[in-house]
């Protein structure tokens, strides 16, 4: 299918699910095109600002990944849960806490599954990364009874060995950040190579009353594999989200006692 017929089924798929009653009365009042620009040039810069923040934080992020069987049991699983935290010296990495010997049997991880995991699933959009994207305004929409602008993305070029998020996004029209995305990793592959990615929903809530964090992704999806259909489900949880804050103490020297004056 073409990315505009998939983007054309996105925005379908999303106008049924909010029903009439979950649209906002300023679908009445269309925005100008300067208005949407405007929009998407602000949100993008608290966007920003929040991907500066987030490099900031310590959290927990647990992924699981299960295959299903025609009627919907469990019949393999792949999980990893890792801490993402700061060593003494302040640099930020990840530490597997927990990973099971995966019994999956129809499919397998790749890399491109893995930076989708990292950065695509979370998706943030900021004004260094929207240059590369098409962003077309929807419309007002509600999301979980936050009120939304509701915009379509997609990639405007791809590179090989990147990956890009393709689908939907709702942004709060007050803290103008996104606060929930649905759609699908994209990007070039290798021929010859059957890989097939789901499509997810990831929602943020917000932390320390200023930003908006992921703290869940789910997919329900059955991918159309060459050898033939298999359905997944995934979730991913972040959280325990802590602001780092370093004990290191910067000493100029040591403190040389005032002595105390003589007495005459």
């Amino acid at each position: 299918m073409s990315p505009l017929g998939i983007a054309l089924l996105l925005l379908a798929a999303g106008l049924e699910a909010a029903g009439a009653e979950g649209r906002s009365k300023a679908d009445e009042q269309p925005l100008s095109e300067a208005q949407v620009q405007e929009i998407i040039a602000k949100f993008a810069a608290k966007e920003s600002e929040f991907a500066r923040a987030r490099e900031n934080y310590t959290y927990r992020q647990s992924a699981r990944l299960q295959e299903l069987d025609s009627d919907g049991a469990p019949r393999g699983r792949w999980e990893m849960v890792t801490d993402i935290i700061f060593s003494p010296e302040g640099k930020r990495t990840e530490r597997v806490v927990r990973a099971p010997v995966a019994t999956l049997r129809n499919i397998q991880l790749t890399p491109e599954d893995e930076q989708d995991l990292r950065n695509v699933q979370p998706f943030v959009l900021t004004s260094e990364d929207i240059g590369g994207y098409w962003v077309r305004y929807l419309g007002r929409q509600m999301a979980d009874e936050i009120p939304c602008y509701l915009f379509a993305v997609k990639p405007k070029k791809m590179e090989k060995g990147q990956r890009y998020f393709q689908g939907m996004i709702w942004v709060d029209d007050r803290d103008l950040q996104i606060v929930k995305s649905y759609g699908r990793g994209v990007g070039l592959l290798k021929k010859g190579y059957d890989n097939q990615f789901p499509k997810f929903e990831t929602y943020r809530e917000q932390i320390d009353k200023k930003y908006w964090f992921p703290t869940y992704t789910r997919a329900d999806d059955t991918l159309a594999f060459q050898s033939g259909p298999q359905r997944i489900r995934m979730t991913v949880r972040y959280e325990d989200y802590k602001q780092f804050k370093s004990d290191i103490q910067i000493k100029y020297g040591e403190q040389v006692p005032t002595p105390e004056p003589k007495k005459p």
